[in-house]
């Protein structure tokens, strides 16, 4: 996709890539935390921000601790690409990520899955293997029919965890793709809280069924912190 400026119409942020990268790199743990308590692995924040120190924690299982490491390493990973100018949403870039993503996790890592899978709750069936470049790369010419940036970002999560382009991390991998399009083009990243799962899945469910977006689009941009809003906001 052709790089071009891209404006928030809704909270009028004005883009600053150092400002919002300062902010989510802040922000790690946290995003850390949120994410594998969605995934029903229940780390508290403290212990994420030890494992993130390099010191593992007691009690919990091997497989889970490596999922938070592989978590946070990703966002590391998409840090660095945006700070040198390689962050894209093409699919190299989303593999690239989902290397590091699912690894030890998914069936195959840093590649589209070559079969069928299903989505727990849902009738929704996603699109056959052999569709899943196609459909990525049409994900792509659509975004440039998208004005806003929070509205491209958010379809680009949805698409990703509707096609379910990997055997397993999907919504993880279309939220890192979501948050690499927001911080490169200098807008705050979404954290999609813990606490807020339950209401997460029952509107990603009625998605799934009807691959009508606005009620996702408006929980996601309820997930924006004021505090980050407004900080962004600051000359």
């Amino acid at each position: 996709m052709a790089e071009k400026m891209m404006k928030d119409t809704f909270w009028k942020i004005k883009p600053n890539r150092e400002k919002a990268l300062m902010l989510a790199k802040r922000q790690l743990p946290e995003l850390v935390y949120d994410a594998v308590n969605l995934e029903g692995i229940h780390f508290t924040l403290p212990e994420i921000q030890t494992l993130l120190d390099g010191i593992t924690v007691g009690g919990h299982r091997l497989v889970d601790q490596q999922i938070a490491i592989n978590q946070a390493n990703t966002w590391k990973k998409l840090f660095r690409l945006i700070e040198q100018d390689r962050f894209n949403i093409s699919t190299k870039t989303a593999c690239e990520l989902h290397a590091i993503a699912g690894k030890k996790e998914a069936l195959k890592w840093g590649e589209f899955r070559s079969g069928g899978v299903t989505i727990a709750g849902t009738e929704h069936l996603p699109p056959k293997a052999s569709r899943l470049p196609d459909i990525y790369e049409k994900m792509i010419g659509d975004l440039k029919s998208i004005a806003d940036i929070y509205d491209q970002s958010i379809f680009l999560f949805l698409t990703m965890a509707r096609m379910q382009f990997f055997y397993d991390v999907n919504k993880r991998m279309g939220r890192f793709m979501m948050n690499g399009l927001l911080l490169s083009r200098g807008f705050p990243a979404i954290n999609l809280p813990a606490k807020r799962q339950l209401e997460f899945n029952q509107l990603m469910t009625g998605f799934y069924a009807s691959n009508k977006t606005k009620s996702m689009n408006s929980f996601l941009r309820s997930c924006l912190n004021q505090r980050v809003i407004d900080i962004m906001r600051e000359e």
